[in-house]
Protein backbone atom coordinates (compact mmCIF):
# COMPACT_ATOMS: atom_id res chain seq x y z
CA UNK A 1 0.00 0.00 0.00
CA UNK A 2 1.45 3.55 -1.57
CA UNK A 3 1.33 6.77 1.09
CA UNK A 4 -0.82 8.80 -1.74
CA UNK A 5 -3.91 5.81 -1.98
CA UNK A 6 -3.66 5.36 1.79
CA UNK A 7 -4.10 9.07 2.39
CA UNK A 8 -6.58 9.58 -0.21
CA UNK A 9 -8.62 6.53 1.43
CA UNK A 10 -8.68 8.07 4.96
CA UNK A 11 -9.96 11.35 3.55
CA UNK A 12 -12.44 9.51 1.90
CA UNK A 13 -13.55 8.06 5.13
CA UNK A 14 -13.06 11.14 7.04
CA UNK A 15 -15.45 13.04 4.79
CA UNK A 16 -18.27 10.34 4.05
CA UNK A 17 -17.97 8.27 7.75
CA UNK A 18 -17.11 10.66 10.02
CA UNK A 19 -18.94 13.87 8.23
CA UNK A 20 -15.89 15.75 9.73
CA UNK A 21 -15.72 19.70 8.25
CA UNK A 22 -13.34 20.29 5.12
CA UNK A 23 -10.62 22.17 7.44
CA UNK A 24 -10.38 18.89 9.71
CA UNK A 25 -10.22 17.08 6.46
CA UNK A 26 -7.48 18.78 5.51
CA UNK A 27 -5.30 19.28 9.08
CA UNK A 28 -5.50 15.43 9.72
CA UNK A 29 -4.12 14.84 6.02
CA UNK A 30 -1.18 17.70 5.99
CA UNK A 31 -0.42 15.44 9.40
CA UNK A 32 -0.21 12.08 7.67
CA UNK A 33 1.72 14.15 4.97
CA UNK A 34 4.33 15.72 7.77
CA UNK A 35 5.24 11.64 8.55
CA UNK A 36 5.53 10.66 5.09
CA UNK A 37 7.86 14.02 4.63
CA UNK A 38 10.42 12.78 7.50
CA UNK A 39 10.39 9.47 6.22
CA UNK A 40 11.36 10.70 2.91
CA UNK A 41 13.92 12.93 4.21
CA UNK A 42 15.27 10.12 6.45
CA UNK A 43 15.96 7.54 3.78
CA UNK A 44 13.10 5.40 5.20
CA UNK A 45 11.48 3.52 2.09
CA UNK A 46 8.43 2.11 4.56
CA UNK A 47 4.55 2.35 3.13
CA UNK A 48 2.41 2.89 6.01
CA UNK A 49 1.89 -1.10 6.45
CA UNK A 50 5.52 -1.38 7.32
CA UNK A 51 6.28 1.15 9.78
CA UNK A 52 6.93 0.00 13.38
CA UNK A 53 6.75 1.96 16.95
CA UNK A 54 10.54 2.77 16.73
CA UNK A 55 9.74 4.55 13.19
CA UNK A 56 7.30 6.56 15.47
CA UNK A 57 9.59 7.40 17.92
CA UNK A 58 11.72 8.51 15.29
CA UNK A 59 9.54 11.09 14.14
CA UNK A 60 8.71 12.90 17.25
CA UNK A 61 11.71 13.51 18.27
CA UNK A 62 12.16 14.97 14.63
CA UNK A 63 9.28 16.90 14.98
CA UNK A 64 10.40 18.18 19.04
CA UNK A 65 13.78 19.26 17.66
CA UNK A 66 12.15 21.17 14.81
CA UNK A 67 10.40 23.14 17.78
CA UNK A 68 6.48 22.56 17.40
CA UNK A 69 4.97 23.23 20.40
CA UNK A 70 3.27 20.47 22.96
CA UNK A 71 0.03 21.12 21.68
CA UNK A 72 0.77 21.05 17.84
CA UNK A 73 3.08 17.62 18.73
CA UNK A 74 -0.04 15.97 20.49
CA UNK A 75 -2.45 17.28 17.61
CA UNK A 76 0.40 15.66 14.82
CA UNK A 77 0.53 12.80 17.01
CA UNK A 78 -3.40 12.51 17.23
CA UNK A 79 -4.10 12.26 13.42
CA UNK A 80 -1.63 9.56 13.22
CA UNK A 81 -3.72 7.47 15.46
CA UNK A 82 -6.67 8.36 13.66
CA UNK A 83 -5.32 7.06 10.30
CA UNK A 84 -4.10 3.90 12.29
CA UNK A 85 -7.83 3.33 13.42
CA UNK A 86 -8.43 4.00 10.37
CA UNK A 87 -6.48 1.31 8.54
CA UNK A 88 -6.85 -0.91 11.39
CA UNK A 89 -11.16 -0.98 10.30
CA UNK A 90 -10.30 -1.40 6.32
CA UNK A 91 -8.32 -4.38 7.85
CA UNK A 92 -5.05 -3.22 6.24
CA UNK A 93 -3.19 -3.82 9.05
CA UNK A 94 -3.41 -6.66 12.29
CA UNK A 95 -2.39 -4.36 14.87
CA UNK A 96 -2.20 -1.04 15.70
CA UNK A 97 1.46 0.30 16.01
CA UNK A 98 0.29 3.97 17.00
CA UNK A 99 -1.09 2.15 20.49
CA UNK A 100 1.96 2.77 22.74
CA UNK A 101 2.61 6.23 21.44
CA UNK A 102 2.60 8.63 24.17
CA UNK A 103 1.43 12.51 23.36
CA UNK A 104 3.01 15.36 25.43
CA UNK A 105 1.35 16.00 28.71
CA UNK A 106 -0.80 19.08 28.47
CA UNK A 107 -2.41 21.38 31.04
CA UNK A 108 -5.31 22.23 29.86
CA UNK A 109 -5.22 26.42 28.48
CA UNK A 110 -7.77 28.62 30.39
CA UNK A 111 -9.47 30.22 27.59
CA UNK A 112 -9.23 34.65 27.65
CA UNK A 113 -12.61 35.66 28.72
CA UNK A 114 -14.45 38.70 29.14
CA UNK A 115 -16.27 40.28 32.03
CA UNK A 116 -19.89 41.29 31.25
CA UNK A 117 -19.37 44.51 31.18
CA UNK A 118 -16.41 44.81 28.55
CA UNK A 119 -18.67 42.81 26.36
CA UNK A 120 -21.42 45.40 27.54
CA UNK A 121 -18.97 48.40 26.39
CA UNK A 122 -18.19 46.64 23.43
CA UNK A 123 -21.83 46.47 22.08
CA UNK A 124 -22.46 49.98 23.16
CA UNK A 125 -19.64 50.97 20.58
CA UNK A 126 -21.76 49.79 17.67
CA UNK A 127 -23.13 53.11 15.56
CA UNK A 128 -26.69 52.42 15.44
CA UNK A 129 -27.16 55.32 13.17
CA UNK A 130 -26.26 53.06 10.20
CA UNK A 131 -28.77 50.07 8.85
CA UNK A 132 -24.98 47.90 9.17
CA UNK A 133 -24.65 48.70 12.40
CA UNK A 134 -27.66 47.27 13.57
CA UNK A 135 -27.14 44.20 12.16
CA UNK A 136 -23.91 44.21 14.12
CA UNK A 137 -25.43 44.64 16.95
CA UNK A 138 -27.42 41.34 16.10
CA UNK A 139 -24.78 39.58 15.37
CA UNK A 140 -22.63 40.36 18.28
CA UNK A 141 -25.50 39.94 20.56
CA UNK A 142 -26.37 36.13 18.98
CA UNK A 143 -22.82 35.59 19.51
CA UNK A 144 -22.73 35.80 23.13
CA UNK A 145 -26.16 34.89 23.65
CA UNK A 146 -25.74 31.46 21.86
CA UNK A 147 -21.84 30.77 22.46
CA UNK A 148 -21.68 30.56 18.99
CA UNK A 149 -18.68 29.65 16.86
CA UNK A 150 -17.88 32.28 14.35
CA UNK A 151 -18.70 29.49 11.31
CA UNK A 152 -21.82 28.96 12.38
CA UNK A 153 -22.51 32.90 12.64
CA UNK A 154 -22.15 33.41 9.60
CA UNK A 155 -23.80 30.31 8.20
CA UNK A 156 -27.26 30.98 10.23
CA UNK A 157 -30.35 30.86 8.31
CA UNK A 158 -33.51 33.01 8.74
CA UNK A 159 -35.21 29.15 8.73
CA UNK A 160 -33.47 28.25 11.94
CA UNK A 161 -34.53 31.29 13.88
CA UNK A 162 -37.26 30.84 15.73
CA UNK A 163 -38.39 33.70 17.84
CA UNK A 164 -41.64 32.63 18.87
CA UNK A 165 -40.48 29.63 20.93
CA UNK A 166 -36.88 31.08 21.86
CA UNK A 167 -34.67 28.68 20.04
CA UNK A 168 -32.23 28.43 17.17
CA UNK A 169 -30.89 25.89 15.56
CA UNK A 170 -27.29 25.88 14.47
CA UNK A 171 -25.45 23.10 12.18
CA UNK A 172 -22.25 22.64 14.25
CA UNK A 173 -18.66 20.79 13.36
CA UNK A 174 -19.23 17.42 11.87
CA UNK A 175 -22.47 18.74 10.41
CA UNK A 176 -24.70 18.28 13.15
CA UNK A 177 -27.19 19.95 14.38
CA UNK A 178 -27.97 21.43 17.78
CA UNK A 179 -30.69 23.45 19.69
CA UNK A 180 -29.87 26.47 21.59
CA UNK A 181 -31.93 29.13 23.44
CA UNK A 182 -32.09 32.53 22.25
CA UNK A 183 -32.59 35.37 24.72
CA UNK A 184 -34.80 38.24 24.43
CA UNK A 185 -32.41 41.21 23.95
CA UNK A 186 -31.12 39.16 20.66
CA UNK A 187 -34.09 38.19 19.85
CA UNK A 188 -35.08 42.09 20.05
CA UNK A 189 -32.44 42.92 17.34
CA UNK A 190 -32.42 40.79 15.05
CA UNK A 191 -36.10 40.95 14.86
CA UNK A 192 -35.41 44.58 14.29
CA UNK A 193 -32.58 44.11 11.68
CA UNK A 194 -34.46 41.75 10.05
CA UNK A 195 -37.66 43.80 9.84
CA UNK A 196 -36.08 47.39 8.96
CA UNK A 197 -32.77 47.04 7.59
CA UNK A 198 -31.99 43.44 5.92
CA UNK A 199 -35.37 44.09 4.20
CA UNK A 200 -33.60 46.84 2.04
CA UNK A 201 -30.76 45.07 0.82
CA UNK A 202 -30.46 43.61 -2.86
CA UNK A 203 -30.18 40.48 -1.97
CA UNK A 204 -28.23 38.08 -4.61
CA UNK A 205 -29.46 34.31 -5.69
CA UNK A 206 -28.90 31.35 -3.29
CA UNK A 207 -28.15 34.14 -0.07
CA UNK A 208 -31.70 34.73 0.67
CA UNK A 209 -31.87 32.35 4.01
CA UNK A 210 -29.03 33.72 4.72
CA UNK A 211 -29.36 35.87 8.07
CA UNK A 212 -26.64 37.70 8.06
CA UNK A 213 -25.61 39.45 4.48
CA UNK A 214 -23.24 42.34 3.88
CA UNK A 215 -24.13 45.48 1.80
CA UNK A 216 -24.21 43.53 -1.42
CA UNK A 217 -26.78 40.97 -0.68
CA UNK A 218 -24.14 38.06 0.26
CA UNK A 219 -22.82 36.68 2.94
CA UNK A 220 -20.48 37.60 5.44
CA UNK A 221 -16.63 36.04 5.89
CA UNK A 222 -15.23 34.90 9.25
CA UNK A 223 -12.06 37.81 8.34
CA UNK A 224 -15.33 40.03 8.09
CA UNK A 225 -16.85 39.01 11.85
CA UNK A 226 -12.62 39.17 12.92
CA UNK A 227 -12.57 42.86 11.59
CA UNK A 228 -15.62 44.25 13.22
CA UNK A 229 -15.08 43.14 16.49
CA UNK A 230 -11.61 44.24 16.25
CA UNK A 231 -12.14 47.71 15.68
CA UNK A 232 -15.24 47.42 18.12
CA UNK A 233 -12.81 46.09 20.90
CA UNK A 234 -10.08 49.17 19.77
CA UNK A 235 -13.01 51.85 20.08
CA UNK A 236 -14.03 50.14 23.78
CA UNK A 237 -10.68 50.87 24.73
CA UNK A 238 -9.70 47.20 25.72
CA UNK A 239 -6.63 45.93 25.87
CA UNK A 240 -7.42 42.04 25.17
CA UNK A 241 -7.02 40.33 21.99
CA UNK A 242 -10.42 39.20 21.47
CA UNK A 243 -11.89 37.09 18.81
CA UNK A 244 -15.37 35.85 17.75
CA UNK A 245 -14.45 32.66 19.69
CA UNK A 246 -13.79 34.90 22.58
CA UNK A 247 -17.31 35.74 22.93
CA UNK A 248 -18.09 32.15 22.85
CA UNK A 249 -15.54 31.92 25.72
CA UNK A 250 -17.22 34.15 27.55
CA UNK A 251 -20.65 32.88 27.22
CA UNK A 252 -19.95 29.50 28.38
CA UNK A 253 -17.39 30.74 31.68
CA UNK A 254 -20.49 33.47 32.77
CA UNK A 255 -23.04 30.79 32.75
CA UNK A 256 -20.12 28.47 34.66
CA UNK A 257 -19.96 31.30 37.19
CA UNK A 258 -23.48 31.66 37.11
CA UNK A 259 -24.35 28.04 38.40
CA UNK A 260 -25.82 26.21 35.09
CA UNK A 261 -25.22 22.79 34.94
CA UNK A 262 -21.97 21.64 33.06
CA UNK A 263 -23.78 19.20 30.95
CA UNK A 264 -26.13 21.94 30.36
CA UNK A 265 -23.48 24.24 28.51
CA UNK A 266 -21.92 21.18 27.09
CA UNK A 267 -25.03 20.87 25.16
CA UNK A 268 -25.00 24.36 24.42
CA UNK A 269 -21.43 24.78 22.63
CA UNK A 270 -22.01 21.04 20.91
CA UNK A 271 -19.05 19.62 22.70
CA UNK A 272 -18.47 15.89 22.32
CA UNK A 273 -17.05 15.62 25.83
CA UNK A 274 -17.79 17.08 29.23
CA UNK A 275 -13.92 16.96 29.48
CA UNK A 276 -13.61 19.65 26.71
CA UNK A 277 -16.35 21.57 28.34
CA UNK A 278 -14.77 21.64 31.82
CA UNK A 279 -12.15 23.85 31.22
CA UNK A 280 -15.07 26.81 31.71
CA UNK A 281 -15.29 25.99 35.65
CA UNK A 282 -11.69 27.44 36.26
CA UNK A 283 -14.03 30.03 38.53
CA UNK A 284 -16.40 28.20 40.15
CA UNK A 285 -17.47 24.85 40.31
CA UNK A 286 -20.50 25.62 41.66
CA UNK A 287 -22.77 24.65 38.90
CA UNK A 288 -25.99 22.87 40.08
CA UNK A 289 -28.62 25.19 39.62
CA UNK A 290 -31.46 25.64 36.89
CA UNK A 291 -31.67 26.29 33.26
CA UNK A 292 -28.94 27.97 30.68
CA UNK A 293 -31.22 30.92 29.93
CA UNK A 294 -31.96 31.82 33.47
CA UNK A 295 -27.91 32.51 34.57
CA UNK A 296 -27.11 34.15 31.28
CA UNK A 297 -25.94 37.53 32.41
CA UNK A 298 -27.56 39.12 29.43
CA UNK A 299 -30.82 38.44 30.16
CA UNK A 300 -30.48 38.41 34.11
CA UNK A 301 -28.58 41.68 34.51
CA UNK A 302 -29.34 43.30 31.44
CA UNK A 303 -31.64 46.91 31.19
CA UNK A 304 -31.88 47.72 27.66
CA UNK A 305 -31.93 51.37 26.72
CA UNK A 306 -34.02 52.74 24.28
CA UNK A 307 -32.21 53.19 20.78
Amino acid sequence: MEWKSSIKGFKNYLILERSLSGNSVEAYVRDISKLSEYLSLSGIEKNPVQLSYPDFTGFIKFINQLGLGDRSQARIISGIRAFYKYLLLENLIDNDPTELLEAPKLGRKIPDVLSFDEITTIIGCIDLSTDLGHRNRAMLETLYACGLRVSELISLKISQFHPEVEYIQVTGKGNKERIIPIGSQAIKHNQLYLDNYRNKLNIKPGYEDFLYLNRRGKGLTRVMIFTIIKNLVKLAGIDKVVSPHTFRHSFATHLVEGGADLRAVQDMLGHESIITTEIYTHVDRSYLRETIMKYHPRNRAYKPTDQ
